[in-house]
């Protein structure tokens, strides 16, 4: 492939940048398989591979951009989530993520439960064959029509998110002549240590219902009154992309707290609780997170701790693993189609996707990593910023990064962990065109998300 000359951006980066990076890793071609899926290796000719198949044969088979999913590394992570907390506890893999009807079936085949949060998602559920009573039902506004479907289908639990929904419930369940089982998702004041939009337990938010004022506690009143209802335990969720084990263990003691309370007004125990899910994967080197294994010793501990002072019975906990099992499982990969070096500062490096396949670095300022994936380069490394094709200046995928100096228009790139909210949250802005998902395994591809095509958009577009 020639290499067209530009030229030189700034090749050292001495002082800290904005990004994530002060200075270049020592190998560009080395592959950190912390944010990498397990099977991705680079080959003797520098071309990297995923499942056994070489990312070049990939993209002329399935152009790019697109998103692949390590299926092996995928049910690996999910079996290791159900083997650590075993069969006292339940492991709800958050649809939200990414789901599809492969995924689906890839979980209950490795036997977790599915929380989704939308009619869409709950239609995926059921078409994929997961049965409804290993399904919870989330969400801060679900409609009449969702709650009556998740009712008719037999979902497991249905989370309820306020006293309006507590009544919503209760009263279709009636006139469906059903008893549900539900839980009450409360806000416990622990703020996770995460960007600002993706911490959930603080007071000022819009989920659950506080424990600040006792209106969690009016709301088990509220619902063990109910005879269409089944409280079976209480929901907490602390935030997104934690590592530190502390906000959880505030958590349980404030949730263990309300469950010893509702023992003594009522004379009930309820038998659940769930912890939610937020646990971080690493994006960069520098992310460090914990293993299903420990997570798991770690909140059993905490729960078993806390209801034994309370003098409670251990209550069946629950956990929504999401993006820590399917975020490390894929990648996406982009074709280079502009070297643009702004001298003093970066390089700027465009690739044919941008923000409606990975909206999460302008919404969240993730960061990310990156790799030159078509060949290796001995050159000398050069700061850059991958950017998108979107008429958005902050259409950025890789804020900063280092990638080889004689990086050129046609070669390949990848970023790691994109397995989950990609996919999920991709959008036609610009009127793109959605990257297909493939999974692949044991050297075979196939496609699970077909790409969207132009025929597709006109279809919609109905004026």
């Amino acid at each position: 492939m020639s290499r067209s000359a530009h030229p030189a951006g700034p090749r050292h980066a001495d002082v800290l940048t904005e990004g994530h990076y002060s200075a270049p890793p020592a190998d560009l071609n080395a592959l950190d398989p912390k944010v990498w899926s397990h099977t991705v290796s680079r080959g003797e000719d520098g071309v990297v591979r995923v499942g056994g198949l070489e990312v070049t044969s990939l993209a002329e088979e399935f152009g790019t951009p697109a998103y692949f999913l390590d299926e092996a590394d995928f049910r690996e992570r999910a079996r290791a989530w159900r083997t650590a907390f075993g069969h006292d506890a339940d492991v709800f893999y958050a649809g939200k993520a990414f789901l599809s009807r492969a995924v689906v079936r890839w979980l209950h085949e490795e036997g977790l439960n599915l929380d989704v949060c939308s009619g869409g998602e709950l239609a995926t559920a059921l078409s994929a064959g997961m049965p409804a009573d290993r399904i919870a039902f989330h969400g801060n506004n679900k409609s009449t029509d969702e709650i009556r479907s998740a009712i008719e289908a037999g979902v497991g639990r249905i989370v309820l998110d306020s006293f309006q929904e507590i009544v919503r419930v209760a009263h279709i369940a009636q006139s469906l002549d059903k008893r549900q089982r539900v839980q009450i998702r409360v806000t416990v004041g622990v703020e996770a240590h995460t960007h600002e939009f993706i911490a959930t337990a603080h007071e000022d938010q819009k989920f659950g219902i506080a424990l600040a004022d006792g209106q969690a506690a009016e709301a088990v009143r509220r619902a063990l009154a109910l005879d269409a209802l089944e409280l079976v335990g209480i929901h907490s969720h602390i935030g997104s992309q934690i590592f530190d084990m502390a906000g959880f263990e505030v958590a349980a003691r404030r949730v263990v707290a309300l469950l010893a309370a509702v023992r003594d007004e009522h004379g009930v125990e309820l038998p659940e609780i769930d912890l939610g899910g937020g646990l971080g994967i690493a994006y960069t080197s520098d992310d460090d997170p914990r293993e299903p294994h420990e997570i798991a010793k770690a909140l059993s501990e905490i729960v078993t701790r806390e209801c034994e002072a309370a003098k409670l019975c251990t209550p069946r906990i629950s956990v929504e693993p999401g993006r820590a099992i399917v975020g490390p499982t894929a990648f996406t990969l982009y074709e280079v189609g502009t070297v643009k070096p702004l001298d003093g500062l970066r390089t700027y490096v465009s690739v044919d996707g941008g923000m409606s396949d990975n909206i999460r670095t302008a919404l969240y300022d993730a960061e990310y990593s990156v790799a030159l994936v078509s060949r290796t380069s001995d050159a000398e490394p050069m700061l850059v910023r991958v950017v998108g094709k979107h008429c958005e200046s902050g259409d950025i995928v890789v804020k900063d990064a280092f990638l080889p100096a004689d990086l050129a228009p046609g070669d390949l790139i990848a970023v790691p962990a994109t397995g989950a909210y990609c996919r999920s949250m991709a959008s036609n802005y610009n009127h793109a065109l959605r990257p297909p998902v493939v999974a692949v395994k044991d050297g075979a591809a196939r496609v699970i998300v077909r790409r969207e095509t132009e025929e597709d958009l006109l279809r919609l577009d109905v004026g």
